[in-house]
């Protein structure tokens, strides 16, 4: 039985229900969850595996809870629209992924995800042109050994019906819900420290229809699996909802089920102070995309109310092309500055910018088993080493450095229980020749070839 023994961190952040902070700090791992957490001195002197930490912070590895890996083919696209201009202009382009192409961007990705600290990852793949399958995407994610949530995403409702994408991208209810029902149960693993997880996803309200909601809502929960979709993204979504179903995105889509413990919705931006409250008592999640809102000027989400009202919030990049980038540490410290935009500087702190990264995602996505360096939990965790020049002048706080100063690469990431980034760059992945296939398949896309 493979052991793990890793010692004399600087500093060891647990996330556990003490919030421990410890210095020379380490972690004792037996296959792959945590048998130990905290000083070095506690800890076994020897195991299969050692990792001397010095010079580091060790962290609880981050969780993306909304992404769209494909979107990293079409960065930079659009530049200067709101959210359904900028659909309404990558469609067509996004209308020309292959199985290839949703593999390899989903690798490429997902590496970056993991660099950058991210150990769990949500995708939301809605898209599946000319043979496409949620299946490319992950085994992408199974390669690299990330902890991967697949959410079977699906568009119904076309441009002929009243809905936003062109009609060649959609596809046949019935066969989303065969094909929901086949990726549940070819991939899904309940069990704790399952690597692979399902969720149903329809993409939104101005993509499906209610039958395809309310289908999928039965579907996962005959299956115990979760439910996401984006909501209340932008005010032109407000409007749509307003016009065509005479609701607000939220009145709508609890109308359909959507709400509850197992569900969590991207975005949130424009919730009001009832909708907050109902998402609050229902137990109803949110995965919060600062970078996308700021980029796609949809708005600026209100986390702090969210949070003081109980609502579980995590983080998500969100798509690479309204994006642009894979920055996971990043996306927490964007999240910081931005609730601090309207005029109260401790509207949220490092500390639980970071939270928010580790334990709000895991309670959004479901699990009890990731999030926090505690014996039993799963041994997903970075490491930053402090000597830097991007943390030169902040060592006397160096948790407080990942959020505040700009954010680095990982030089350590463990994901259950194995070595997955080291020093820096990811174990036994040829990243030059992803990166060269992968903008040989953009270029191709982008321009029509």
């Amino acid at each position: 039985m493979s052991t793990l023994l890793v010692k004399h961190a600087d500093l060891l952040v647990t996330m556990d229900a003490g919030r421990r902070t410890i210095p020379d700090g380490g972690l004792f791992v037996r296959e792959d969850a945590i048998e130990q957490a905290g000083p070095t001195a506690e800890l076994p002197e020897s195991a299969s595996q050692v990792i001397d930490a010095r010079g580091m912070i060790l962290l609880p590895g981050l969780v993306n809870t909304h992404h769209h890996l494909y979107q990293t083919l079409t960065r930079c696209v659009a530049q200067d629209s709101v959210l359904f201009d900028w659909l309404v202009t990558l469609y067509p382009i996004w209308a020309r992924l292959t199985p290839e192409a949703v593999y390899v961007s989903a690798k490429a990705g997902l590496a970056e995800l993991m660099l950058t600290g991210c150990t769990t990852s949500s995708d939301h793949l809605y898209i599946y042109p000319n043979g496409a399958r949620i299946d490319d995407e992950i085994r992408a994610a199974v390669e690299l050994g990330i902890r991967f949530h697949a959410t079977r995403g699906s568009m119904s409702l076309g441009r002929s019906q009243g809905g936003l994408p062109p009609d060649s991208v959609v596809e046949d209810e019935a066969f989303i819900l065969r094909d929901s029902r086949r990726a549940i149960e070819q991939h899904h693993r309940a069990e704790r420290f399952g690597m692979v997880r399902v969720a149903l996803a329809p993409c939104s309200p101005f993509s499906v229809t209610a039958d395809l909601m309310r289908e999928s809502a039965g579907l996962a929960r005959a299956y115990g699996v979760r439910l996401h979709t984006h909501l209340a993204e932008t005010l032109d979504e407000e409007r749509f909802c307003l016009e065509k179903f005479g609701a607000r995105p939220v009145d709508y889509v609890e109308s359909l089920g959507w709400t509850g413990p197992d569900v969590w919705h991207a975005h949130c931006v424009h919730l009001n102070t009832a909708e907050i409250a109902l998402f609050a008592r229902s137990g109803s999640g949110v995965a919060h995309c600062p970078s996308s809102n700021m980029r796609l000027a949809s708005g600026i989400a209100p986390v702090r109310a969210m949070r003081d009202a109980g609502v579980k919030v995590g983080l998500g990049v969100d798509g690479s092309a309204s994006n642009d980038g894979n920055q996971m540490l990043g996306e927490a410290r964007q999240a910081m500055l931005l609730q601090r935009v309207g005029g109260n500087p401790a509207a949220l702190g490092a500390r639980e910018a970071l939270e928010i990264a580790t334990l709000g995602g895991a309670s959004v996505l479901g699990r009890d088993d990731i999030g926090a360096l505690a014996p039993g939990m799963a041994a997903d965790f970075i490491g930053y080493r402090l000597a830097r020049l991007e943390f030169a002048g902040a060592l006397h706080d160096p948790l407080a450095a990942l959020v505040f100063c700009t954010p680095p690469y990982v030089d350590l990431s463990v994901i259950n229980g194995q070595v997955r980034v080291r020093d820096g760059e990811i174990v036994g992945l040829d990243l030059p020749a992803l990166i060269r296939r992968h903008d040989q398949i953009s270029r191709a896309m982008i321009r029509g070839a």
